[in-house]
């Protein structure tokens, strides 16, 4: 199987992409595929916190190699300043981390290789296109009118450059009710169905509001037993789907 290159985007930020990305890398792991994930925000890097990896990289025979952490190949800006001091480097110079992480690590036999991307259509969305060929995307949105709006523009870019949406995942769609067991729209409704039917794609899938538990095996990832860790699961499935 060759390797499928999807990347996770969102409009904005704070919809919760990075924990998507890094979710849903390690669900596809978990169904047995070899992942690797990109963490492309090289600005606003989370990956490492996220999968609470703060190790250095090295380099064996001129190839850097990937951190690896629950079955998931992982590289990012983050982990060449483990002292969370700020990236700072003008737009020309993020095109070019952005190849050095995808020719020049040693991600080996991959089935699917993810691209956690900044939010919006900037530099690094352009480079990605230009650089990785049917690439195929996720955008992740939240049920606020303003998300799905803003996140639109961020899918009809891919449109624009001959790739293809595989569908909206609608994140912190709701808040479960312990003691009524009913469903709290803290955010809105319908962002998710809007864009999609914006964009002629569909929901793969729609996420409560739900913090990792004790029992995570990391900082942002959910346990496999718990209902996000199901649903992830659900997603992950779709993704195999979609791309078989």
């Amino acid at each position: 199987m060759p390797t499928t290159y999807l990347s996770i985007v969102s409009g904005k930020g704070g919809v919760g992409k990075s924990t998507v990305a890094a979710n849903l890398a390690v669900s596809l792991a978990n169904q047995g595929k070899k992942v690797g994930l990109i963490d492309a925000d090289i600005y606003g890097f989370s990956i490492p916190s996220i999968m609470e990896v703060r190790t250095e990289p090295q380099t064996i025979n001129e190839r850097i190699q990937p951190i690896e952490k629950l079955g998931v190949k992982l590289m990012s800006s983050g982990f060449l300043r483990t002292d969370n001091q700020p990236i700072i480097m003008r737009g020309p110079m993020l095109g070019r981390v952005i190849k050095t992480f995808f020719q020049e690590v040693d991600w080996g036999d991959t089935d699917y290789l993810l691209f956690d991307l900044p939010p919006g259509t900037g530099d690094i969305p352009l480079d990605l296109n230009d650089l990785v060929k049917d690439l195929k995307e996720i955008v992740v949105t939240t049920p606020h009118e303003t998300a799905s709006e803003v996140a639109f523009r961020a899918g009809a870019m891919t449109s624009r450059t001959g790739n293809k949406i595989l569908g909206i995942v609608e994140n912190m769609s709701y808040i479960q009710c312990s003691d009524c067991h009913n469903q709290i729209n803290l955010f809105g409704e319908n962002g998710g169905d809007r864009l999609a039917q914006s964009l002629a794609s569909q929901v793969l899938v729609q996420f409560p509001v739900q913090r990792p538990d004790a029992n995570s095996p990391a900082l942002g990832i959910y346990h496999t037993d718990s209902l996000m860790g199901k649903k992830y699961n659900e997603l992950a499935h779709a993704v195999i789907k979609l791309t078989s």
